[in-house]
């Protein structure tokens, strides 16, 4: 069962990267503000969904008296105050996916998708570094998939910086698309990477044994993934606000496909989380395989056509995310 979850969020977040660059244009420079409401929009009633079902759940037959499926579906233990506690991770990781909402203007999916998805690899140094995580888990098979990223990465950079214009112009007209090369355009996946890195590490920390003997804050799993959620909902508020009445543009016309993204990724985390209340840990190794999905569904439904530089080095950027996980 847990493996068909894990196949399940793989799906999803794939798609979630699919609808979200389908509903994204690129001279639309609220683009990444009509992402963010889709997806807070659907996260909010999720959040709302597991807030009324917790209240049930504890009145009734309490969270031990229900399958862990049906808690991740319509389950949380959330409180006011675990809205506060989460907020400055929540808060990194969501800054981390606008930036990803921004970079889908200026650079294939097929490029970002990978980059953004090794954000792991650079968590588990940080929390290395930081002694979140021991220097026990550092095998032979942890250090080749680190290494695979990491030069994947420099490597894609290169090639996307020395491809001849004309010869990017030409595969990209192909897609529809037309990007120009820009440093700015590979530093925003970039960013998504590094500032995801950082939540993960600060995930780490709020739930290490140390800070939870240190303090009084008792935050459960599902807290802070609704935590998470009421996050991007608010923000989701400040986006409708910001498209709607400041660039008086309207928010729902025109951008279907950035709601079934919306859906995606949170039906996808709650997948996500029913695999990581169970046992079956190679479930995290399916799930960490999405991006490459995702690049298979850009070359299916985007038309997005990489040169044979570009497939050898995100396959191994992809390579290392499977090891890694």
């Amino acid at each position: 069962m847990y493996y068909i979850f894990s196949i399940l969020a793989l799906l999803c977040w794939s798609g979630s990267d699919l609808f979200s660059k389908m509903g994204t244009r690129e001279r639309d420079k609220n683009s990444h503000w009509k992402v963010v409401f889709a997806v807070g929009f659907i996260m909010g009633l999720h959040f709302f969904i597991t807030l009324i079902g917790g209240a049930i759940i504890d009145n009734t037959v309490g969270v031990d008296g229900v399958h862990k499926i049906v808690s991740s579906l319509f389950y949380t233990d959330f409180k006011l105050m675990d809205f506060v506690y989460y907020l400055p991770i929540a808060a990194l990781y969501i800054f981390a996916m606008v930036l990803g909402y921004i970079g889908l203007r200026y650079i294939e999916l097929s490029i970002s998708s990978p980059i953004c998805n090794s954000s792991g690899a650079l968590a588990f140094i940080l929390c290395v570094i930081f002694g979140l995580a021991s220097t026990d888990d550092i095998t032979i098979s942890t250090i080749i998939g680190i290494s695979m990223i990491t030069i994947g990465i420099v490597a894609l950079g290169f090639v996307e910086q020395r491809e001849d214009d004309e010869v990017k112009k030409a595969r990209q007209e192909k897609a529809n698309r037309k990007y120009t090369k820009s440093i700015l355009a590979f530093l925003l996946p970039i960013s998504y990477l590094i500032i995801d890195a950082l939540g993960t590490v600060g995930d780490e920390f709020l739930f290490s044994d140390w800070f939870i003997g240190k303090t009084q804050i008792e935050l459960s799993d599902y807290a802070a993934n609704s935590a998470f959620e009421l996050t991007f909902f608010i923000l989701a508020i400040f986006a409708f606000i910001w498209v709607k009445f400041v660039k008086r543009e309207n928010i729902f016309k025109g951008n279907t496909t950035l709601y079934w993204g919306g859906l995606c990724e949170t039906i996808g985390q709650v997948f996500y989380m029913a695999v990581m209340f169970s046992d079956f840990s190679a479930g995290m190794v399916i799930i960490s395989a999405y991006c490459a999905i995702s690049v298979l569904w850009s070359r299916i439904f985007l038309k997005e056509k990489m040169s044979w530089k570009h497939y050898v080095v995100i396959a191994m950027v992809i390579a290392g995310i499977v090891i890694l996980g």
